[in-house]
């Protein structure tokens, strides 16, 4: 595992379920995607994760995977002609096979826009709770085949994998690919903790040891993230950071008391850093620590 002077990786996860209801300040159009990432970027971040898939009434799913190729690209031209060591993924798609969830990244890695995409090694019952206070959701579903799919695919097209850890079985199916050698280059693993939900482990550090219990062989880069919560006001953060790990933070995840921008998530997460002890990678560092190729 990282040693704990190791620079932090930060990722800002910008959009997503989050609707403009519950946060006013989430970005939805090109353009405030762009304004948004240039914003987190600027101030620290060095990879950035958006949606496009938005379909009628604001709701995920319906988008096309040419539909989401043209909107990531939209974003990721302006925001790559001025950090073009940054990096920029997208999210899935919703509907059909597992080619058709992917499709896009096919298209952003012909245009030389990816260096890294996402491949989540397993399935839950993805969801919070309904308005009569019980569990509620849909089945996130990612197969064996179609995972091992994924991971063929980003070492086809170079692409570092990054992975949301949901569940500890998430953890175990990539640290396998990472012990048989099958892992592509640029694996990235962020444990979701669950917060106001129905799936994963509490942000508690006793939630992140049994984590780090199961990492305790590998080297592959981890961070935290706290789905429907703050990552960094629960505590998890900071002891990420003292055990050697980086962040992820972003209004996709974000809920609670307040209605912060994207940009001030990111600043609290490097102020925390700074806190700890620990510096904020450069773009170019975080690349290097995760494995990815070099940007186009």
């Amino acid at each position: 595992m990282a040693r704990a002077d190791t620079p932090v990786v930060l990722e800002a996860a910008i959009n997503g379920g989050t609707q403009k209801s519950r946060n006013p300040h989430v970005p939805i159009s090109v353009d405030e995607l762009v304004s948004d990432a240039l914003a987190c970027i600027e101030a620290g971040a060095q990879i950035v994760h958006q949606h496009d898939d938005l379909g009628r009434g604001g709701m995920l799913g319906g988008a096309s995977p040419e539909g989401m190729a043209a909107k990531s690209a939209a974003v990721y031209g302006p925001v790559l002609e001025q950090y073009p060591d940054a990096v920029l993924y997208p999210t899935a798609n919703w509907d059909g096979d597992i080619e058709y969830k992917w499709r896009h990244h096919f298209v952003l890695a012909e245009k030389g826009l990816l260096r890294m995409a996402y491949v989540d090694p397993g399935s839950v019952n993805l969801g919070g709770r309904g308005k009569d206070g019980l569990p509620a959701g849909f089945v996130y579903e990612n197969s064996f085949a179609d995972v091992r799919w994924k991971f063929e695919q980003c070492e086809r097209l170079g692409l570092g994998p990054s992975m949301a850890i949901f569940e500890p079985g998430f953890a175990r199916l990539a640290l396998a690919y990472e012990k048989a050698g099958r892992l592509p280059s640029g694996a990235f693993i962020k444990f979701y903790f669950g917060d106001r939900s129905s799936f994963g482990l509490p942000p508690t550090p006793t939630s992140l040891d049994a984590y780090l219990a199961l990492m305790e062989d590998s080297r592959l880069p981890w961070a935290v993230a706290v789905i429907g919560g703050d990552v960094v006001e629960s505590g998890i953060a900071r002891r990420a950071l003292e055990a050697g790990g980086h962040l992820r933070v972003g209004l996709e995840d974000h809920a609670g008391r307040r209605s912060p921008t994207n940009l001030e998530l990111v600043r609290e997460a490097v102020a925390l850093c700074e806190e700890v002890g620990r510096p904020v990678a450069t773009r170019s560092e975080a690349a290097e620590l995760l494995g990815l190729r070099a940007a186009a």
